[in-house]
């Protein structure tokens, strides 16, 4: 299918996700009349299961199979397996580009804005983390330098060679990892709302102006937990107002209910080890995203980065950008992302 028909094909997703929203907002407004018991008990019952959440990612499945990815699991051990998508007919003229989704959910949600520009351009590799999706390991290891061996690994086994890598937020740091163990496999390095490489006073800091339990955000269990955590991450936020509680609800079903203990254990690790300012130097071109309006990690971060890196390294700041910039700058950052990996010149801000 060529690019004009995903393209429409998605406009339709995009079309059907509203009218779902808006009708199921009013069928919740319908509910609350106690004339007709039968009717808000049925409703009620179709709220706690996660029927929109789980069209939607069927939806979002089908879509990324348009893009000419498919899914495949790699086991690394007898303990260890991840999910990748992967690319239909992988094309040697088309260089490999790596990319791994953050906290906030798994890879077909967070990447939806950027497969069909990127699987255009290169042999696009998408993994779920462990825990994510359909990733998992009964190891007790909870470390972001044992996703990035994993993935590295399973790469491996999946045949790919030398390869680019972008990484947002969390997977921003699983990303930095696989650079520094693998110098000679990766070429360039896109790393997006990352903090790495921060002092104990900045992680402290910064814990005390979100003023809230990371993990009871991060891993939310209500619809006022996942509310949050958009509102932190997103600078134009104003669409929650219409967002009803239950599609939240939905969406902690579906997507946070499993592996719930380990993901929490890997917020306890992130929390309680010793910050490191001093962390190695990559020898790959890197290119550091931010953007102006970030809440979870403010530019302070993204600077000491890019000095830290020194000129190997360039940082571009997208304005009235929070910290999703795949879901508010995605045009943006796919155009940067193409023209850092292929060498072209393009404007930046360079600090």
């Amino acid at each position: 299918m060529d690019s004009k028909k995903i393209w429409h094909f998605f406009s339709y997703f995009s079309t059907i996700q509203i009218i779902f929203r808006y009708l199921f907002l009013i069928i919740q407004n319908l509910s609350r009349f106690p004339k007709y018991p039968f009717i808000r008990n049925a409703i009620s019952d179709l709220f706690h299961a996660p029927v929109i959440v789980t069209f939607m990612d069927t939806m979002l499945l089908l879509y990324f199979h348009l893009c000419n990815l498919s899914p495949c699991t790699v086991d690394i051990d007898d303990q260890t397996t991840i999910h990748f998508f992967t690319p239909n007919h992988r094309k040697f003229n088309k260089p490999n580009l790596v990319i791994i989704h953050g906290y906030g959910g798994t890879s077909r949600w967070q990447f939806v804005h950027q497969v069909r520009p990127l699987s255009n351009r290169f042999n696009l590799y998408v993994p779920d983390l462990i825990f994510f999706g359909k990733s998992y390991s009964a190891g007790a290891d909870r470390t972001e330098v044992f996703q990035a061996k994993c993935l590295v690994e399973g790469l491996k086994r999946l045949g790919v060679g030398r390869f680019s890598v972008y990484g947002i937020s969390y997977g921003g740091i699983v990303a930095y990892h696989m650079a520094e163990m693998n110098p000679l496999e990766i070429d360039k390095v896109v790393i997006v709302s990352t903090a790495i490489g921060y002092t104990e006073e900045q992680k402290e800091r910064q814990l005390t102006r979100i003023g809230r339990r990371i993990s009871g955000f991060l891993v939310p269990e209500s619809p006022q937990d996942l509310r949050f955590l958009v509102s932190l991450s997103m600078y134009r936020n104003d669409f929650l107002k219409w967002v009803p509680d239950f599609f939240f609800g939905q969406f902690i079903n579906a997507m946070y209910k499993t592996h719930r203990k380990e993901r929490l254990e890997m917020i306890e690790h992130l929390l309680t080890k010793d910050a490191d300012p001093n962390i190695p130097i990559l020898t790959q071109e890197t290119l550091i995203i931010w953007g102006d309006q970030d809440k979870v990690f403010p530019l302070e971060f993204a600077h000491q980065l890019h000095r830290h890196l020194g000129s190997k390294s360039k940082l571009v700041i997208l304005k009235n950008t929070g910290h999703a910039v795949n879901m508010e700058s995605p045009c943006e950052l796919n155009i940067l992302i193409k023209t850092f990996v292929f060498g072209h010149s393009y404007h930046m801000l360079e600090v």
